[in-house]
């Protein structure tokens, strides 16, 4: 069964033929996420905060948020997150670690009362940036098929070949760098301390590589060994625009709830530079040694070291958020958020891309997922919690597959500025297919991210 996979936006299976690297419709998936990354309060809530505001992050979800803040504010928070990936080939576990430290989230607001006697009596402008998706990841996937794909040596003269047909281990290496960051300006406005309108209006910056190294170890009945040696790389940058609108309306003291809609998000040019072209037969610098032969086989030496350049535009799926909240006064509160996006409406375009579309339309599907949070204030001190689950888009997904996590955290509020943390943990499982095509099954792995977070935020 064909299992797509995930990893908090990190990873995607191929279906590309000759390549252990992502194909269109993956890096289309892969430029689609979110790993909802904001202020300490924010994380530490698990990102609950549609019907809320009254935080900088809450830009990203429902713009009408800004309102909600009684005085400027400038924040700005650094995370550090830590990776397990374990991958399991054939039988055969591997666990890599990573450990990135990240300046995740940068904004301010500016908050102004109204000049004029009116039913709108505030105004708020908004400008935060943060890193929208964090690519940078590895992992190592070693074991046997028993199946081989390098089976000759190109440089074998003999009139009857050696045939290196006996599989005795692959080594998969992959590495992920770059990210995806998004510059956001909103406006809100209130009405009669009730209703809170907001737009906003979001700037990307994409930068995103894979280098991907194959090894194979072969032998054959003779005991003559084959070793090949395959490196696939993948450099693409890009700029997109998207905007959302909202309203949050508060119904009475205790209650109050919002709806947000963010427009798909528009990849006008995304430049792809690669090595994965037909390089005397081989996609990728190869190079292949042999225990009975001196000579080493590199198609680099014949080809030159040949890229491609390639430019294509992607549309990025809507999605919609609805919100409720209730509030204690200044003791506490507990937020709920729902949102509603369709992995379906993701688009390729600048070339013919009819059989990545359709495998959107074919194996994607609309996806439910919910954030949960929580805050309790004694005194200046606050304690904050939250839950986060996430469908995975594929249809055929297993239920691990599926993103779980939580969160807790705390801040202490000084007076004109507060210091705040955050520590949350998600998992999921997902499976990476580096041999498509040849019948080989895909390395199953397990990832655990765990990031931890501070912010400081300043009154203006």
């Amino acid at each position: 069964m064909k299992r797509f996979f995930t990893i908090a936006a990190l990873f995607a299976v191929t279906f590309t033929s000759f390549s252990q690297s992502l194909g269109y419709q993956d890096l289309g998936l892969l430029f689609s996420q979110d790993d909802n990354n904001g202020t300490a309060r924010f994380t530490a809530m698990s990102g609950a905060f549609g019907a809320l505001g009254g935080d900088i992050s809450s830009i990203n979800i429902n713009p009408a948020g800004l309102s909600v803040f009684n005085t400027s504010l400038l924040s700005g928070s650094l995370n550090s997150r830590n990776s397990d990936i374990n991958a399991n080939y054939y039988g055969n576990a591997l666990t890599t670690q990573n450990n990135f430290i990240n300046l995740s989230q940068v904004g301010a607001v500016l908050v102004f009362d109204s000049a004029y006697k009116s039913d709108w009596t505030k105004f708020a402008m908004g400008f935060n940036y943060r890193i929208t998706k964090d690519f940078n990841n590895n992992f190592l996937a070693t074991g046997n098929s028993g199946i081989t794909t390098f089976n000759e040596f190109p440089l074998d003269n003999n009139d009857t070949k050696f045939n290196y047909n006996i599989a005795d281990e692959q080594r998969f290496d992959n590495r992920y760098t770059g990210e995806l960051s998004e510059f956001s300006v909103g406006f809100s406005s209130v009405h009669q301390n009730k209703l809170h309108v907001g737009l906003g209006l979001n700037f990307y910056d994409l930068n995103f590589s894979q280098q991907s190294d194959l090894t194979e170890l072969n032998s054959d009945v003779n005991g003559n060994e084959l070793d090949a040696f395959l490196y696939q790389e993948n450099f693409s940058t890009g700029t997109g625009f998207s905007a959302n609108l909202g309203f949050i309306y508060k119904a009475n003291q205790n209650f109050r709830f919002g709806l947000s809609y963010q427009t798909p998000t528009w990849f006008t040019e995304i430049i792809e530079e690669t090595n994965i072209v037909d390089n005397d037969g081989f996609f990728g610098d190869t190079e292949i040694v042999v225990s009975n032969d001196n000579a080493v086989y590199r198609n680099t030496d014949f080809g030159g070291f040949p890229s491609q350049s390639f430019i294509y535009r992607l549309k990025t799926p809507s999605k919609l958020t609805a919100s409720g909240a209730l509030v204690f006064g200044k003791m506490g509160l507990f937020s709920f958020d729902y949102t509603n996006k369709n992995y379906k409406n993701i688009r390729l375009s600048g070339a013919d891309f009819s059989p990545e579309n359709q495998d959107f339309q074919d194996n994607y599907k609309n996806t439910h997922n919910f954030n949960i949070g929580t805050e309790w204030r004694f005194d200046r001190l606050s304690l904050r919690g939250g839950y986060k689950f996430e469908q995975s888009p594929d249809i055929a997904a297993l239920e691990s597959d599926d993103l779980q996590g939580y969160s807790v955290g705390g801040g202490y509020n000084f007076g004109n500025f507060k210091v705040d943390f955050a520590y949350s943990d998600s998992n999921r499982t997902a499976a990476y297919n580096f041999y498509s095509g040849f019948g080989v099954d895909a390395a199953n792995l397990t990832l655990d991210n765990r990031v931890f977070t501070a912010t400081i935020s300043l009154s203006l």
